[in-house]
């Protein structure tokens, strides 16, 4: 109970810092009216399209309300009262409200952040970029400390693992379909604007002339701000969620409770001591301050171990999480990195035209989901190992705290990646803003810098999941046998293991196959919608004074598109989790949940690694190399860039959410499927 209290007061503390960040960026002063002009479009835009989002997602948390009431924990009519279904309930609407939260705090902060940084680089770089971070570090510190204080009152008020599942389902729910939403949103506005302003007229990529600018622009923080967010959050609590059912019956729920605070404690020191010199290295700066809030929480952990008495082996395990998390991170950094090796490859391969373009990005992606799935595969394996000899089902626990582990930094992380669509629009406000070459070039390296760190969260979000979903399925386990009274075992020469499997393993291809569907449809309407203003506002291609394109018109486009498509991929997720078990029990399920943990994980890190790559490319090409600017190797750079879009910023990232999601459903609905399949 000691621990649980110490979280509440952490995260209390960790809203203090936001609120101290939150202040310090909102007083920086604003270059001019123009750019507090585009500034107000964009930040309308984002509002507007997420009230639009919370109402369709309203619906949606109602109905399961009405579902969760009457089947879980048990099946209304068979419940010796309906207190424990309305709890649920009650924890359910919590993890939604928060996670929505999240995403509201995130727009809420970015859409001034991007101002102030671009208003700081006139200054120079090291004043934009503390402006940059620490609107991204408001982010990091709520949503840790939301998603801490949640788990942990929920613990306090009730001790139940049932309702902090319910609680985390909650949060995935919401999380999913706003990372989809979200990533749809964000890039048929991005692949609509690049398309017809850099390939077809030749225009610079956020020039005012272009419709989509501002669409753009709203997207980076409906997407990569609201969207990660979300999803960050999600899956914090999923790992926490997976822990404590398994951590209650072996008497360690204070050890993830200490570990966790810890965790948010370490996070505040690292945001706090993160800045650059004046000619300092903006990567190099982010990575400082993940490095320096790893080594915060392993002293913190260490002492707190020998102090309170703690199993040394379950540190260790925690040790294996955090530094396979780093590791994946060093992976993606190099598979995605301005200066690396295949970056510049995939630059010169753009000189041969787009179909190189392509191949090259593609066989990268590929490659660099193995060392990330080796590397999630050893956590586990050293992890289990490490703590097997303590007995019982420490060993399957070791696995949980490897994901407490990997996630105890997130704090950083979550800052870290905010900090890169800040940089991202404060890159496209400063040139409509007129705000010069210099001041561009600064947020030019600024923004790539927050292209290479997004590349490294979103690998370490993958991976983090990677962890947590296994240990899910270990949850889902424990649930069963607590059911059943049997243990629960999962051989693949069990046909109705292997049939679940297969299942599983389908489920993140056609996610995903939906996912980039919904933005293939809608940047076409997008580009249709470009082409007719061009050709029917006149002055508007010649840039005449006062002449201004229908923003809103795109705005509107990328809006009703995502509200359509963001449903039916997440939806049929859920859907085919629970018909695999109405079909083929919980044998079925687990075989399931097998197949899509490790199809999921290769389809993620693939496609957020070639995205990041081909983003990055052109970036280099752009920067002077390779022919630069308006050469055929820069368009071909592109439309790399076209195709890596909705592979980093939409399916790839959606799909570690989409895997804890199914997880925490086979979870809950265990009982039913139990008492009900047909085989």
């Amino acid at each position: 109970m000691v621990w649980a209290i110490v979280s509440i007061f952490v995260s209390l503390l960790s809203f203090g810092v936001a609120a101290y960040f939150y202040a310090w960026v909102t007083k920086l002063p604003t270059a001019n009216h123009t750019l507090e002009r585009v500034g107000a479009l964009i930040r309308q835009g984002a509002f507007a399209f997420l009230r639009r989002e919370y109402r369709v997602l309203a619906v949606f948390a109602a109905v399961v309300c009405v579902l969760i009431f009457l089947f879980f924990p048990k099946p209304i009519w068979q419940a010796e009262s309906a207190l424990d279904n309305l709890s649920m309930v009650g924890a359910y609407l919590l993890g939604s409200a928060l996670s929505g939260l999240a995403g509201y705090i995130g727009i809420s902060i970015a859409t001034i952040a991007n101002l102030k940084a671009a208003s700081a680089a006139r200054h120079g770089l090291a004043p934009s970029f503390m402006a940059g971070f620490r609107g991204g570090a408001v982010m990091g510190m709520a949503v840790v400390g939301t998603c801490l204080l949640g788990a942990s009152l929920l613990y306090l008020l009730t001790q139940n693992t049932d309702v902090v599942l319910a609680f985390s389902f909650g949060a995935s729910s919401l999380a999913l379909f706003a990372k989809a939403g979200g990533g749809i949103f964000t890039k048929t506005a991005d692949i609509a604007a690049d398309l017809t302003g850099k390939v077809e007229l030749g225009i610079p990529e956020d020039d005012p002339r272009n419709p989509a600018v501002i669409a753009d622009n709203v997207g980076d923080n409906v997407g990569d701000v609201a969207g990660m967010g979300a999803d960050l959050f999600d899956s914090n609590v999923a790992a926490l969620a997976a822990a404590m059912v398994i951590a209650i019956p072996l008497g360690q729920i204070e050890l993830l409770f200490c570990y966790s605070a810890l965790g948010l404690l370490a996070s505040i020191v690292g945001v706090l001591c993160a800045k650059v010199g004046k000619s300092g290295n903006p990567s190099a700066a982010l990575n400082r301050g993940t490095y320096l809030t790893c080594g915060v929480f392993a002293v913190l952990t260490l002492l707190a171990s020998l102090l309170f008495r703690f199993e040394l082996r379950l540190w260790g395990a925690t040790m294996i999480g955090l530094v396979v998390g780093v590791i994946i991170g060093l992976t993606s950094d190099y598979f995605t990195g301005d200066g690396k090796k295949p970056v510049k490859n995939v630059a010169e391969a753009c000189k041969s035209g787009p179909a190189f373009t392509i191949l090259s990005g593609m066989s990268y992606g590929l490659l660099s989901s193995m060392p990330a799935l080796i590397g999630i595969g050893l956590a586990a394996l050293c992890s289990y190992k490490l703590c097997e000899p303590l007995g019982g089902d420490y060993a399957v626990f070791g696995i949980s705290v490897a994901a407490i582990g990997m996630l105890s930094i997130v704090g950083m992380i979550v800052s870290n990646d905010a900090y890169g669509p800040i940089v991202d629009n404060a890159r496209g406000v400063a040139e409509m803003g007129g705000l010069g070459d210099e001041v561009l070039a600064i947020t030019d390296e600024l923004d790539s810098a927050g292209n290479t760190v997004k590349a490294i969260t979103k690998g370490f979000a993958i991976g983090a999941a990677g962890l947590t979903v296994i240990a899910l399925l270990a949850a889902f386990c424990e649930i069963v046998e607590g059911i059943t009274g049997a243990a629960v075992t999962l051989n693949l020469m069990d046909p109705l293991v292997f049939f679940g499997a297969l299942v599983g393993a389908v489920i993140p291809a056609a996610f995903s196959a939906m996912l980039i569907r919904g933005v293939d449809r809608n940047s076409q309407l997008m580009v249709r919608e470009i082409h007719n203003q061009f050709n029917t506002i006149p002055g508007l291609r010649e840039g005449k004074d006062g002449v201004l394109p229908d923003y809103n018109r795109c705005i509107d486009i990328a809006t009703l598109g995502a509200l359509k498509e963001l449903i039916p991929a997440g939806l049929m997720a859920i859907l085919a989790t629970l018909l695999t078990g109405f079909i083929g029990g919980v044998q079925a399920v687990g075989g399931f949940l097998m197949g899509n943990i490790l199809c999921g994980l290769l389809i993620a890190m693939m496609m957020s690694n070639a995205g990041g790559l081909w983003d990055n490319a052109k970036k280099y090409i752009e920067a002077g190399h390779c022919g630069g600017k308006g050469s055929d190797a820069h368009k071909a750079a592109v439309i790399g860039d076209t195709v890596g879009d909705p592979f980093k910023d939409t399916a790839g990232p959606s799909i570690n959410t989409q895997v804890t999601v199914v997880s925490l459903v086979s979870s809950l609905a265990a009982v039913l499927f139990v008492a009900c399949s047909l085989f």
